[in-house]
């Protein structure tokens, strides 16, 4: 009980009994098919309390004639629970909406002057026989029998079929038709021996995704397929930029596999869109997780890298029968929880000879890694010379052991996704010396002796490598730091302590514009100035300019001749204005300390 401003007695505060309700469109990490999925709020649910959700469920389900098989999934974490259930395609805004119920019937009714005003659902303040009344009545509205004919057809001649809240698609590519949700056609009024597969990858990871992404799609662009492919930075087609923005999650997927100019998709699937909706893609003939580090720990129930690991290894339910699952061997994550995995799999590492490729290959097994110098293939029995790594230009001359991680994985997804191992090996010699290859990612700039390196390093293990790459003994070291505000306090400060072990002399704090996410502005970068403090950087080392195409261009007044400035920029917009500022200076033959132009100050 709380007493207001007057003096009087307010009405008891209660706190609403789960956090988030969604949709899962496919696979996910609980099952193979659709769902939904409920996280519950504060600690770990009693038993009797699950016991109690599970059978409301079961009810409702029974009252509905749902399947009730055993796909019924309670996930214990260390902020609650994730209670999921597979339910209908058709159905599943009412399936949340049942999930809400179950939960909020298990843990009282809420008062509905209680329910916030963006409270998702409004089944908690119901009485039981209400509730099982009304969402009887809205499953009933919102069934499509004749979406699920159609995807059951689709499902048995092999085609695939994606639907979302306004179109079906069958087929992919260009062998697809989509249709409106008000005009779907008969099963007989669909032409399915045109409807086919096309080839296609899905990546994730903690890092190198989207440079994997723009290698696999370089790769399969050069085995003569007009390549889609999605990425954190945009929907591409045939390497050219159709929509800017973060499409790493289904919407991204299904826009390009229905363009009907498209022969390959290569997508890139991120650790958000898994949880929060799932995957899109299926029948892939190849899936690739990169590696796994730690980020983004506290949301969706996702506390520690066990977790983040069966989060990434959900991809491996968008393969084909006979797709292949590549895995990085260097990584121990990875290593351990894919033995668990029924899916056919291909190592790679950056050592051909690691134990588990060896082992690997003596069974029949595809890898691929590095031996005396250059980048051996081993696919269906053969082996291929892929090229001198340092002759690579995303290896830098073979300094830059994360990027051959990544040529090493694309290289062995390439080969199972149809790539002649020739056409791989042309692209391994030529992608990055271009800036359009790779933006973002590993760029970088010379001015005299001096270098400054643009990258999307957004987690510790990312920066870290990032900075083992460019920092230089005997030169200084400029560094523009920030983070995203969805991070919990203690992944921020890990940040800042991995770029304190590298002693800056510099450091401009920033805002990552558009991903402050519920913090103030300035917040993370006074955490993040705190913890360098705190790591013995002096007071007049750090400087706080929350707009980062200014922070940048602040770094650049400070560099003197001789230094290296390493500038990670996360905003696409503020990226490319950095970009720009860049090309400008080294065209007009800057020199760090001197002072910058007037046509360059005219860009902050």
């Amino acid at each position: 009980m709380t007493a207001d401003s007057q003096g009087d007695v307010a009405a008891p505060e209660f706190e609403f009994p789960f956090e988030d309700s969604r949709r899962l469109t496919g696979a996910n990490l609980y099952f193979d098919r659709p769902g939904v999925v409920l996280e519950t709020r504060g600690a770990r649910p009693p038993a009797q309390a699950l016991a109690r959700w599970r059978t409301n469920i079961a009810g409702a389900r029974e009252l509905l004639q749902w399947s009730q098989q055993d796909d019924v999934v309670v996930r214990e974490h260390a902020s609650g629970a994730s209670l999921a259930f597979v339910a209908p395609l058709d159905c599943l805004y009412a399936a949340t909406e049942i999930n809400e119920w179950a939960w909020a019937e298990v843990v009282g009714p809420v008062p509905q002057d209680a329910l916030p005003p963006h409270a998702p659902g409004h089944a908690a303040y119901w009485d039981r026989d209400d509730a099982l009344r009304t969402l009887h009545a809205l499953a009933r509205a919102e069934a499509r029998s004749d979406l699920l004919g159609l995807i059951e057809q689709a499902r048995a001649q092999g085609v695939p079929a994606y639907s979302d809240d306004e179109a079906l698609s069958l087929g992919e590519g260009a062998t697809s038709r989509t249709w409106s949700l008000d005009d779907l056609p008969s099963g007989d009024e669909v032409p399915w021996q045109d409807l086919r597969t096309i080839p296609k990858a899905v990546v994730t990871g903690s890092n190198g995704k989207t440079t994997s992404v723009r290698l696999l799609a370089a790769m399969a662009r050069a085995q003569g397929w007009n390549t889609a492919h999605s990425s954190t930075d945009g929907l591409y087609v045939g390497g050219e930029c159709i929509d800017g923005g973060d499409y790493s999650g289904p919407v991204g997927a299904r826009t390009l596999l229905r363009r009907t100019d498209v022969e390959a998709a290569i997508l890139e699937t991120a650790r958000g869109g898994l949880l929060r909706r799932g995957l899109t893609p299926q029948g892939a003939r190849v899936a690739l997780v990169t590696n796994i580090s730690p980020d983004h720990f506290g949301e969706y129930g996702i506390h520690n890298l066990d977790d983040l690991a069966q989060v990434k290894l959900t991809v491996a339910r968008s393969l084909a029968e006979d797709g292949l699952l590549v895995l990085n061997a260097d990584d121990e994550l990875l290593v351990r929880h894919s033995a668990a995995l029924p899916q056919r799999i291909g190592w790679f590492a950056l050592d051909e000879s690691h134990p588990r490729l060896r082992a690997h290959r003596e069974q029949g097994g595809a890898t691929c890694g590095v031996r005396d110098g250059r980048l051996r293939l081993h696919y269906d029995g053969r082996d291929h010379d892929l090229g001198e790594v340092a002759a690579m230009p995303l290896t830098l001359g073979g300094r830059v052991a994360y990027n051959l991680a990544n040529l090493a994985g694309a290289a062995l997804a390439a080969a199972a996704l149809g790539v002649a191992p020739e056409r791989i090996a042309q692209v391994l010699a030529r992608f990055g010396a271009a800036p359009g290859d790779n933006p973002g990612r590993l760029q970088r700039w010379s001015y005299g002796d001096s270098e400054v390196y643009l990258d999307y390093a957004h987690n510790p293990d990312g920066l870290g490598k990032l900075l083992e790459v460019a920092a230089r003994p005997g030169h200084r070291l400029g560094l523009l730091l920030g983070q995203a505000g969805n991070r919990k306090d203690r992944d921020i400060r890990e940040l800042a302590a991995v770029a304190a072990g590298f002693r800056p002399d510099r450091v401009v704090l920033k805002d990552m514009e558009g991903y402050l996410r519920g913090r103030a502005e300035g917040e993370v970068a006074g955490i993040l100035r705190d913890e360098l403090l705190r790591h013995g950087l002096p007071k007049d080392a750090l400087e706080v300019c929350l707009q980062e195409v200014e922070a940048a261009t602040r770094l650049l007044r400070w560099a003197g001749p001789g230094d290296v400035l390493v500038l990670p920029i996360h905003n696409s917009q503020a990226r490319e204005a950095v970009v720009v500022l860049l090309d400008r200076l080294q065209l007009g033959q800057w020199r760090p300390g001197r002072p910058l132009t007037g046509e360059v100050e005219m860009m902050e």
